[in-house]
């Protein structure tokens, strides 16, 4: 009986994922696995791209690739399994110390007016729990952005807003009506030629061609005023003043 409660543990557990997103080039790291690059970029001139999957653990770690289209509706983030791209090797085991070379590539034509966004992920598979094992096993997953420029220039297109909510709040609103994602990594907002210091937000959101984001911020303040809005995106940093206007 215990050891089929440990078991059921086991597979119970095992489903929990840790999902591993970073702002820059380098690792992303998750547990003793880390990934370089961190981010995908394909175009017309490179149809494939090479990332290196490291294991600093002192046990091997079987691994298995999935691939989902990536898109957003209403700020949600949507993913949908896809042939569209190839990622190889399909499973593999990395060695404790080792590496192992993985290629990603584009299976369908390029959009030539819009990039086409999709998410790699690099799943861990636990190996079976030793005999009586009680306890909590977890699967390490990482994420990695794989995007493919459209054959037409590509570029973000950031606006910004802000509106009042309810008494001492605010909403502020990011829409980007370019060709390519942006991703917005902080901003923050103060009342112009005001002494206060700003309300600063930790956002690390990525933003789709034609999508918008809203994030609500503690700010007192009459429809009207002048905001001060600083921002840093992978596409350079935003300095902008937005007049506060009423929902």
């Amino acid at each position: 009986m215990a050891a089929a409660a440990a078991r059921t543990r086991f597979f119970f557990f095992g489903s929990i994922l840790f999902l591993v997103s970073m702002l820059a080039c380098g690792w992303a790291r998750a547990g003793s696995l880390s990934v370089n690059p961190v981010r995908v970029m394909l175009s017309d001139k490179r149809p494939v791209a090479a990332l290196t999957l490291q294991n600093s653990g002192g046990a091997p770690a079987l691994v298995q690739l999935e691939v989902f289209s990536w898109s957003q509706r209403e700020g949600k983030d949507v993913y949908t399994p896809t042939r569209e791209i190839l990622a190889t090797p399909p499973i593999f085991t990395v060695p404790a110390g080792g590496s192992q070379l993985l290629r990603v590539g584009l299976r369908r034509p390029i959009d030539p007016q819009r990039e086409l966004s999709y998410r790699l992920y690099l799943q861990e598979v636990p190996p079976p729990p030793a005999p009586g094992f009680r306890g909590l096993q977890v699967a390490l997953r990482i994420g990695v952005p794989v995007f493919v420029l459209p054959l037409v220039q590509a570029s973000p297109m950031l606006q910004w807003k802000a509106a009042t909510m309810a008494p001492g709040k605010i909403k502020i609103t990011a829409a980007n009506s370019g060709n390519v994602h942006v991703q917005v990594a902080n901003f923050s907002v103060s009342q112009a030629n005001s002494a206060l210091p700003p309300v600063t937000r930790q956002v690390a959101a990525y933003l789709m061609p034609g999508q918008s984001l809203d994030w609500i911020v503690k700010a007192n303040l009459a429809p009207g005023a002048t905001l001060r809005l600083a921002a840093q995106t992978d596409a350079g940093n935003v300095e902008t003043d937005l007049v506060l206007e009423k929902q």
